[in-house]
């Protein structure tokens, strides 16, 4: 009888070590984050953080803090500007420029440390967003170890010293004629991959490295795991084998000028036409109405856009393409954030986060804002005023949105093809239109429609 209680008792024993074996990779499971790829990108919304600036602190558990605030707004990608060492040679300014890098595989002690740096990154995992990291492969901080270790990895003039690239003089240019350094900058990338388990680059001025080292480049990194790569460039020639998503930079000065009244709907159709002859269906472009360079030296939202920022916004969600949201638009933020000195944001929230949060429900829920690889379709709406209001159909399946707005600062009285029974989704209220009905919208007014 012993024997036998023994025996069960053992039993007993393995199976409860087995139920946690299988608790343990359940849970595991749970937390874990789906790797990046083309059907995440569809609906996806970017952020660009500036952890210098985004609190007061500057570091990076502040901002981890804020992480599922994020996901109110439908983030699925955190974008990281550098947060390496900066160089101290030459610095410009009491804290330097994030882009004069002294060490690709260090993480900037303002900020913390490499354990933080894992935090953040497993708290967005956690709440279902991809963090990738801003790279800079064009140049080096005059600081960088490469320098003394390596001075054949940099450009060189007639006297033997670093070249600055532009009018940088805070930076030193990389050789990529070299094989040598074309490896060791792919390792340095790798270490970040296999060491914080982040998800890819936005990579700085991209189209000043040769295209041929990114194709190489993103084969490799993606043995060690999927990616996404976003390049600080417009050039089509980057999309083909190298990175998925480029700056829609036309779009972005276009939508500057038809704020200050310089250009209308008819320039916005050209722009339209003009991306469908230059870029491939599968090619995706980012859309912003603000960035880190925008603001610090072009000016704030309001600045460039005044009275029509808000329908910018909305239209930059509702345009084929990834909508970026740049740390500080989501609290209406009005003032140019310093770059090479501390700054921060002020955390109240006023008119945009609400707006961002509605259209961020509406580009991760419905596929006709779908702007991945597999977009929705963009088709152009005639009204009777084609200089001033802009109508748009975007399509997917059986997935539909219009979207109607007048882009200038007069009232406008104008008519449509358009019919039908729509839900303003922004308002929430029922909307009849009827063929050749006379619409009249106030200046810079603007409606997301769905069928």
């Amino acid at each position: 009888m012993k024997k036998i209680l023994f025996i069960l008792t053992i039993a007993a024993l393995v199976s409860c070590k087995s139920e946690t074996k299988k608790a343990d990779k359940t849970d595991t499971k749970l937390d874990s984050m789906q790797p990046i790829s083309d059907k995440a990108l569809e609906n996806a919304v970017i952020y660009e953080a500036n952890i210098r600036q985004y609190s007061p602190e500057g570091t990076f558990n502040a901002f981890t803090k804020d992480i599922p605030k994020l996901k109110q707004l439908g983030v699925k990608i955190v974008w990281l500007m550098p947060i390496y060492p900066i160089s101290k040679k030459d610095r410009k300014g009491p804290l330097g420029s994030y882009y004069a890098i002294a060490n690709y595989t260090k993480v900037n002690p303002e900020f913390g440390n490499l354990t933080d740096l894992k935090k953040l990154v497993n708290t967005a995992h956690k709440n279902g967003m991809y963090v990738i990291l801003d790279w800079v492969a064009n140049h080096t901080g005059r600081d960088h170890h490469w320098l003394t270790e390596h001075p054949d990895f940099y450009v060189r003039d007639d006297k033997g010293n670093p070249v600055a690239p532009f009018d940088w003089t805070d930076v030193a240019k990389l050789d990529y004629s070299n094989p040598n350094l074309r490896k060791a900058m792919v390792g340095e990338m790798q270490y970040w991959l296999k060491n914080a388990d982040v998800d890819g680059f936005r990579c700085d001025v991209a189209a000043e490295v040769p295209v041929d080292f990114w194709n190489n480049a993103v084969k490799q990194l993606k043995e060690t795991k999927p990616i996404f790569m976003l390049a600080e460039a417009w050039e089509p020639k980057l999309l083909k084998n190298g990175f998925d998503m480029v700056y829609s930079w036309d779009t972005h000065h276009l939508m500057n000028s038809i704020a200050q009244g310089k250009k209308n709907v008819k320039d916005w159709d050209a722009r339209m036409e003009q991306i469908d002859t230059m870029y491939q269906k599968e090619d995706i472009l980012m859309n912003f109405v603000t960035n880190h360079d925008e603001n610090s030296w072009n000016g704030t939202v309001k600045e460039r856009m005044g009275d029509a920022s808000q329908t910018m916004i909305a239209l930059s969600y509702c345009t084929p393409g990834m909508p970026l949201i740049y740390n500080g638009l989501e609290y209406d933020m009005n003032k140019r954030l310093r770059f090479f000195d501390k700054d921060t944001i002020n955390k109240t929230k006023g008119k945009v986060w609400p707006l961002l949060e509605k259209l961020g429900k509406l580009k991760n829920s419905d596929e006709a804002l779908n702007g991945g690889k597999v977009a929705a379709s963009y088709t152009k709406i005639n009204s009777s005023n084609n200089d001033d209001i802009l109508i748009f159909k975007r399509e997917k399946d059986n997935n539909k949105i219009i979207f109607m707005a007048n882009l200038s600062n007069k009232e406008v009285t104008f008519t449509t093809d358009l019919s039908g029974e729509f839900l303003d989704y922004l308002t929430q209220e029922k909307m009849v239109i009827n063929k050749d009905e006379k619409l009249i919208f106030k200046p810079w007014e603007y409606k997301i429609l769905v069928p």
